[in-house]
């Protein structure tokens, strides 16, 4: 097996999700605090880590692409694949020959220690022939944690792992069962980032509406955001805000509406793991446990505290089964949600889900036109919206690209500055908007001084 402690300089490449994102900047601060190099190029470094993603076909692929040009960039380093691919396809991807080693997600904590912990028993050597650890039921939260972010958002991991089993899901396969943070670590690393000077959180999970079902003390993720409020609010309210990443259709309850409508901290935003919108494609799924339009009256009644909000969905098309007339369903259901924009996907079979062995495949190309039809759906919405957010005569601006002007709204819709911008990325200014071009709402700054900024 190749050396790994003699390494001294390093490079991070991330796929996927926030939750990665949030994996690889952990790793990242703990490797500089042994006295590690991170380099801006992989050609520069010792080590490349790359953390991967498995949840469709097409983000398998892009792995794989990603490894090569990688190995093109550097001929000599030693590579080194972890995260949810390395988790279910630890053999595949050590028996390439770019690859120098696999470690599975269930150990990609170890590596918190430095490279040194990669070894035969916590890696596949590349070309190897072990077979990959399994996520652990019962397991810790993972030990990950971060006092800074490279992205002008950061993101706050207080959940892991899914104990649903949806069929098509390759999640509970890459992850493990679910886990939960315990509130205060998680509200003490919100602090300290807010003190460094971010000023846009995201909560984020891999299930959040099974938060807490782990802990000791009973509690649910909406009794954490209420914590979460308590505990930020007095200090932040109106300098900083919460957005919360994925969120689950079967929680949103009463106990939704009350903290989410007493909130001083959340952008009116939400965005839904929605998946279909007809309750038969979703029975199949293993999505039985909500309805469509429960979604819709939630919302209904969610208008009270918020007027205006962002509205994300999460769309998979073909599943195995779904009919013509159950499309149609989706189709209209979507047209009937106040989406502001989209994330739609067509089926892929993912190995080791019992979707994949489901009778009545749709064939490719109508997995794809019926994606494509959503999507176009979602982007005449999302123009619409833009318009409407464009004749606000005051909208909240995340900077996240300070020499192009971009930025997010508090509605998480797209923006850019006019003229000369002096906030740094992470900073909040108020913008007025004058009309949307390319996409983005665009306005002038009215002024900057009441937000802070990424130090």
């Amino acid at each position: 097996m190749p050396n790994f402690k003699d390494a001294r300089t390093f490079f991070v490449a991330t796929l996927g999700c926030k939750i990665n994102q949030y994996e690889s900047e952990a790793l990242i601060e703990a490797w500089r605090a042994t006295g590690l190099e991170e380099c801006d190029r992989a050609a520069d470094a010792d080590l490349v880590l790359v953390n991967s993603c498995a949840v469709t076909a097409r983000a398998v692929s892009d792995l794989r692409a990603a490894v090569r040009r990688l190995r093109q960039q550097s001929p000599a380093a030693r590579i080194v694949v972890t995260g949810c691919a390395a988790q279910v396809l630890a053999q595949e991807l050590a028996a390439m020959d770019e690859v120098d080693a696999v470690v599975p997600q269930s150990r990609k904590g170890e590596l918190l220690a430095g490279p040194g912990a990669i070894s035969q028993e916590s890696a596949l050597q590349g070309h190897g022939p072990q077979e990959p650890a399994s996520p652990q039921p019962g397991r810790a939260f993972p030990p990950f944690s971060i006092a800074a972010f490279r992205r002008a958002r950061a993101v706050v991991k207080v959940q892991d792992g899914c104990s649903h089993g949806c069929t098509y899901c390759i999640v509970p396969l890459t992850r493990g069962p679910s886990v939960s943070r315990q509130p205060g670590q998680a509200i003490d690393e919100m602090r300290r980032l807010l003190e460094a000077g971010y000023r846009e959180l995201v909560v984020s999970g891999v299930n959040l509406r099974q938060y807490g079902r782990d802990l000791a003390e009973p509690l649910d993720f909406w009794e954490l955001l209420r914590r979460m409020e308590a505990e930020l609010a007095p200090q932040w309210a109106g300098r900083a805000r919460l957005r919360l990443s994925s969120l689950e259709p079967g929680q949103l309850c009463s106990k939704a509406l009350e903290v989410l409508g007493g909130s001083r901290l959340v952008a009116p935003h939400l965005h839904l793991s929605l998946q279909s919108g007809d309750a038969g494609v979703l029975k199949r799924m293993g999505r039985g446990h909500y309805r469509p339009e429960q979604v819709l009256d939630f919302l209904r009644q969610l208008k009270g505290f918020w007027p205006r909000l962002g509205l994300g969905a999460d769309l998979l098309t073909g599943f195995p089964g779904e009919s013509a007339e159950q499309f149609a369903a989706t189709y209209a259901f979507c047209r009937e949600l106040p989406l502001t924009y989209a994330h739609v996907f067509p089926f892929s079979p993912r190995p080791g889900t019992a979707a994949a062995k489901l009778a009545d495949p749709l064939p490719k190309a109508e997995r794809t036109a019926r994606a494509a039809q959503l999507r176009a759906l979602a982007e005449e919405k999302k123009s619409a919206f833009l318009q409407e957010l464009a004749a606000l005569p005051r909208l909240t601006v995340l900077v996240e690209r300070s020499g192009a002007g971009h930025g997010v709204c508090e509605y998480y819709g797209p923006c850019q500055v006019r003229g000369k911008l002096a906030a740094r990325p992470g900073s909040l200014v108020a913008l007025r908007p004058e009309g949307v071009a390319e996409g983005r709402v665009c306005g002038v700054v009215m002024d900057a001084s009441n937000a802070g900024s990424k130090a």
